[in-house]
């Protein structure tokens, strides 16, 4: 049976029209909430017959989750298999339930994406992710890989040491981990006599963070990376609502989508779908979850869709990297900009260890931005010019971001340590680097 991403467009559309009138099928039957909402609003789901009849469903939205969290479940408690919780970036976590037919689509979801990073069959994968704390990123990776028939080396998150000593008595051949993470072991290795360039390593998945601009060209953290190790580098995009993961393939022009497991709108500020290429916010419909399905949710992500047939012969459309989230979009001094790009100036300064970004209302209505960073001290005391003048480290952070981003924020130098404690309370699961302290959004 042909791969339906290689299909063309029409049938691939038919398909999904398919898959969506099951999917409105199943939530008229087994959701407490979306049986609410279609009689509140007298949708008639015969009538959704095509994509473009979405527009006549209303969204739903992260605060549905949140105040009827349990109306979502479609199926007996006895059927939930595993519990995970959201990471609770833009708000309060919501917890979703999995049966075991949802773990077999995310099985089947992440041995997909995986094939599309290039992997096979006798591949040893890295995982520097965790899979405990009810995290759904990690238990997806693991069974995807196990699908697949791929080795999984079950590291965990962080320690550059342990990370090492795994790939010298290993060997993998691929990495997946935050990107960011990628120049610590670098300089982890540098610092202690490991030829990194010689290891096994030859391919890096990077989740969490983009690795490229929005023309698919390597970003600041890509180039840093290629600069000094010459790896293939893979982005994706995923999120605990999708159930679902956007994949590079080896031309890197975007992440692919599963079409039998969901269905992408971008949407503008009129709240309708926008042309092909156009930014917007991603809004999700699920294909085939049995657990907790959604209809027309935003996740509050904004990119664009492309259409276009890739060069790896797949026609299903692809999504470009992330430029941020809408609800973190900052208005620095007349500039509008997201915390990812932010971010990539940050993650390619050799001088900044760490880092936190403070945005918060100012007294004329504005955004105020604070960067808090703590020093590198090993390349500090190797370059005599800091070492000298202190006061410069400011001032050429300041003119990296305006070279990149247009402005530059304030900027205030703490310990690595202080830092550290804020980017890692007890209680998340990610690095927190952003803290929006704004009243309204």
């Amino acid at each position: 049976m042909q791969d339906i991403e290689y299909s063309s467009p029409e049938k691939i559309k038919q398909f999904q029209e398919n898959k969506l009138q099951e999917a409105l099928q199943f939530l008229q039957q087994n959701s407490k909430y979306y049986g609410r909402m279609f009689e509140r609003y007298n949708i008639n789901i015969n009538n959704i017959q095509y994509l473009e009849d979405l527009v006549n469903i209303p969204f739903t939205e992260k605060k549905d989750l949140q105040l009827f969290n349990e109306d979502f479940l479609c199926v007996p408690t006895h059927k939930v298999i595993d519990y995970i919780t959201t990471s609770g970036t833009l708000s309060d976590p919501v917890t979703f339930c999995c049966t075991e037919k949802d773990l077999q689509r995310l099985a089947y979801n992440e041995r997909k994406s995986f094939e599309c990073a290039g992997l096979h069959p006798g591949n040893i994968l890295q995982l520097m992710v965790t899979l405990d704390k009810r995290f759904m990123a990690g238990l997806a990776y693991f069974l995807g890989l196990r699908e697949l028939g791929a080795s999984v080396v079950r590291v965990g998150n962080g320690i550059p040491e342990l990370q090492w000593d795994t790939i010298n008595r290993i060997k993998p051949d691929s990495i997946m981990c935050v990107p960011s993470f990628i120049p610590r072991l670098i300089q982890y290795a540098e610092d202690h006599g490991i030829d990194y360039r010689k290891s096994s390593v030859r391919k890096i998945i990077g989740i969490g963070e983009s690795l490229r601009n929005q023309n698919f060209s390597l970003n600041l953290l890509g180039n840093q990376i290629k600069q000094k190790w010459d790896v293939e580098l893979y982005a994706t995009y995923s999120s605990t609502e999708m159930g679902a993961t956007f994949s590079e393939c080896e031309f890197g022009v975007g992440g692919h989508v599963h079409p039998e497991l969901i269905i992408v709108e971008i949407i503008g500020d009129d709240n309708l779908p926008v042309p092909d290429g156009e930014v917007g916010e991603v809004v999700i419909t699920t294909l085939g979850v049995e657990g907790m399905p959604l209809l027309r949710f935003r996740t509050g992500d904004i990119c664009a869709k492309i259409n276009e047939k890739c060069n790896c012969g797949r026609n299903s459309y692809r999504l470009t990297p992330l430029v941020g989230r809408k609800n973190n979009m900052i208005k620095l001094k007349g500039t509008t900009l997201y915390p990812p790009a932010m971010m990539d100036v940050l993650n390619n300064t050799p001088f900044v260890y760490n880092y936190v970004i403070y945005v918060q209302d100012s007294q004329q209505g504005t955004d105020e931005v604070l960067v808090k960073i703590g020093l590198n001290d090993e390349f500090i005391s190797q370059n005599t010019h800091f070492r000298e003048h202190p006061e410069e480290i400011i001032n050429e952070l300041k003119n990296r971001f305006r070279a990149h981003v247009r402005v530059a924020p304030v900027v205030k130098v703490a310990t690595v340590e202080e830092i550290q404690k804020i980017n890692f309370p007890q209680s998340s699961r990610k690095p927190v680097k952003f803290i929006d302290l704004r009243k309204k959004h």
